[in-house]
């Protein structure tokens, strides 16, 4: 099972990622839950969510020991970089958490998603470039599906889909 929460700023994109990874990952037939979390003020408050994706259907939506954290501001990090589990693998918005993780027991992947966005000519795209950097790393999703995700989820806003499947292939293409 690969267990994920995924937290920042609400307004981030946060909970659609992990809509992302969801659908993706029932387009290809496994089980998933998604499970969103944020505070009352939303845009601009904490927001997180926990996603689950196995091939055996999942028990619990909760997830006390991530195997993966994506973190898309400081505060998120701070938060969640010590519950991820040893050999796990946290992803970093490098572009607004200039600090480095110092566990050593994890792999870290920093991703200048907010930089990168602005490259794909969206800004509010950061979301799906750390959607790219996750299809590639954690290598659970298929890419080819996940791009066919994103068209789907932005079917009833069809000029968006062009910049934001280029975000998430610069994202793709980071090492």
């Amino acid at each position: 099972m690969d267990k994920i929460i995924i937290a920042g700023f609400g307004g981030q994109g946060v909970l659609s990622l992990g809509q992302f990874i969801a659908y993706s990952a029932m387009y290809e037939g496994k089980e998933v839950s998604w499970l969103p979390s944020y505070g009352p003020e939303m845009r601009g408050g904490t927001a997180n969510c926990s996603v689950c994706v196995d091939n055996s259907p999942i028990a619990s939506p909760i997830i006390a020991v991530p195997d993966t954290l994506i973190a898309m501001n400081k505060p998120s990090l701070d938060k969640f970089v010590n519950s991820v589990r040893a050999g796990g693998t946290i992803i970093v918005n490098s572009s607004l958490i200039a600090d480095k993780v110092e566990r050593t027991d994890v792999k870290v992947i920093y991703v200048d998603a907010n930089k990168i966005a602005l490259e794909a000519q969206n800004p509010k795209a950061a979301n799906l470039v750390i959607f790219g950097s996750y299809v590639k790393h954690s290598g659970s999703l298929d890419k080819e599906n996940a791009v066919n995700t994103i068209s789907k989820i932005f079917a009833k806003k069809p000029k968006f889909i062009p910049s934001n499947i280029k975000a998430f292939e610069l994202g793709f293409a980071l090492d």
